[in-house]
């Protein structure tokens, strides 16, 4: 894709790292943030953020993001694209079709990456695209321009996008969230290999985006749901392990659910 002018909404971490991402792809940005510390040659006013803006990037935190849209909507045009960044889809899939609606083409996304893993550079960099029934010819558009940033485009809708994070992303935040309020993790000296997956689950949620945990958690519908079938599930191993006591019965099934491995 030819570079193009980004107005990019919100500066945080990952809203930092997005624009470092763009500014390497040769894309031009302008940073609109009312509290984080935008370098100057990035910063602008919304005005002349969108006076020449082929795309806008709404970066802010989810609780902000309705009334960012309604403050936005007189400005945008049809020559705006907007899309969004935040790790839950079906309400800002909402918002963006309630405010925007046919007029001004949009789109939602969720980059499966955060200032973390791209510090480390690991590979590739997954992107999830919720198209709008509203404006489903967007699409190709915001696959070019993920993919000439690196990123590989995963389609998916909305509903589906956020059902699959509550069983992955939301789960590995509330188990982290469970792991540190225990106090556990904090001494490695007798680790085995086996915790050790745990700590990386631990410093890349602490690393990335443990600010997001309560907006992942009771923002996206499906969370709870996850969440008590994680604690009934939890509940019911507990008790076969007072009643049983075979150790195949109570062994942990080989990858594919094929039963336990042969002993």
């Amino acid at each position: 894709m030819t570079p193009a002018p980004v107005a990019l909404f919100g500066y945080g971490r990952f809203g930092q790292a997005f624009a470092t991402l763009l500014r390497a792809a040769g894309h031009r940005v302008h940073v609109v943030d009312p509290v984080a510390a935008v370098p100057a040659e990035l910063a602008g006013t919304t005005a002349a953020a969108l006076a020449d803006a082929a795309w806008v990037v709404l970066a802010m935190p989810l609780r902000h993001m309705r009334a960012a849209l309604l403050e936005l909507r007189p400005q945008l045009t049809a020559q705006h694209a907007v899309i969004d960044v935040g790790s839950v889809k079906l309400h800002p899939q909402q918002w963006l079709d309630e405010i925007l609606g046919t007029d001004i083409p949009h789109a939602g996304t969720h980059p499966l990456f955060g200032p973390l893993s791209l510090a480390r550079g690991e590979r590739p960099l997954r992107v999830v695209v919720c198209p709008s029934a509203l404006h489903p010819g967007l699409v190709p558009r915001v696959r070019a321009l993920l993919e000439g940033l690196g990123c590989e485009v995963i389609e998916r809708d909305a509903a589906a996008h956020d059902e699959a994070m509550a069983q992955t992303h939301a789960l590995a935040f509330y188990i982290a969230k469970a792991l540190v309020e225990m106090g556990i993790g904090e001494d490695l000296s007798m680790a085995p290999p086996s915790f050790l997956g745990l700590t990386s689950m631990l410093a890349a949620v602490r690393g990335d985006a443990g600010h997001l945990f309560a907006a992942i958690q009771q923002e996206n519908p499906y969370s709870g749901l996850a969440r008590e079938r994680f604690i009934a599930t939890l509940r019911d191993i507990h008790e076969r392990l007072q009643r049983e006591s075979d150790a195949r019965a109570l062994a942990i099934p080989a990858a594919g659910g094929t039963g336990p491995e042969p002993t």
